[in-house]
């Protein structure tokens, strides 16, 4: 389902569970370090769907190692971004020429933990997803918004190696179109000589998940995305 998010020229594979064997290369097994099963089965299944994405836009097998902040490496002239949660696994690449950065994140469709909603939303934030509850009750728009945030860091980080706090973007949603705008409260980075002031990107629910994506095209305008008639529901 998430291939309804991103625009063509967008790689995606996605995986609901672990049973397709996905072996490791050496040098993403010494990542795991004493990792348990269940980590380590979802990390080789997410590393199978990103090899197999790298796949489709030519690319030969290979490790994909991590950085500093434990995002994945791609290679020479590739862009992407991996998630996963319980039941679902997924990885998106593209070409550096053709996108700057993409940015994925999936969660259950469930409540946040107690407390942790005031860490990462502002008070307009909140107020937002408080008319959004009562308008579309059987999303959980709480969640959704941390969602969103994740795919924005995943997103930022390969145009600026820095980090970003959850308050330092501000999200907005619009239930009717699923999309998302997220303005930067931090220096944005500079993307063909502008400076970039926030990211847009598209949402959807389905079995059992909310799955966010942002996809940052190297050329402008923004590329058009496939309209998601099947994939939303209330």
């Amino acid at each position: 389902m998430i291939k309804a998010l991103f625009p063509s020229g967008v790689a995606a594979v996605e995986a609901f569970d672990d049973a397709e064997p996905a072996p490791l290369y050496p040098e993403e097994l010494a990542l795991l370090g004493n990792a348990v099963a269940k980590r380590r089965d979802e990390f080789a299944t997410a590393r199978r769907c990103a090899r197999q994405a790298l796949g489709l836009l030519g690319c030969p097998p290979g490790p994909i190692t991590a950085g500093p902040r434990r995002e994945p490496r791609w290679p020479a002239g590739v862009t992407g971004a991996i998630t996963h949660c319980a039941g679902y696994r997924a990885a998106v690449v593209a070409r550096a020429g053709e996108f700057l950065a993409l940015g994925v994140d999936a969660e259950p469709n469930g409540p946040l933990p107690e407390g942790i909603l005031e860490t990462i939303a502002g008070p307009a934030e909140r107020q937002h997803l408080a008319l959004l509850r009562r308008q579309h009750p059987a999303v959980h728009w709480d969640r959704l918004l941390f969602s969103a945030k994740e795919a924005v860091f995943k997103a930022w980080y390969p145009l600026t190696e820095r980090w970003l706090d959850f308050d330092e973007a501000a999200v907005t949603f619009d239930a009717d179109r699923a999309t998302f705008a997220a303005r930067l409260l931090a220096p944005g980075p500079v993307v063909g000589g502008t400076e970039l002031s926030g990211f847009s990107g598209r949402w959807l629910i389905g079995r059992g998940l909310l799955v966010t994506g942002i996809a940052v095209a190297a050329r402008r305008p923004a590329v058009t995305v496939r309209p998601l008639p099947d994939l939303i529901g209330y």
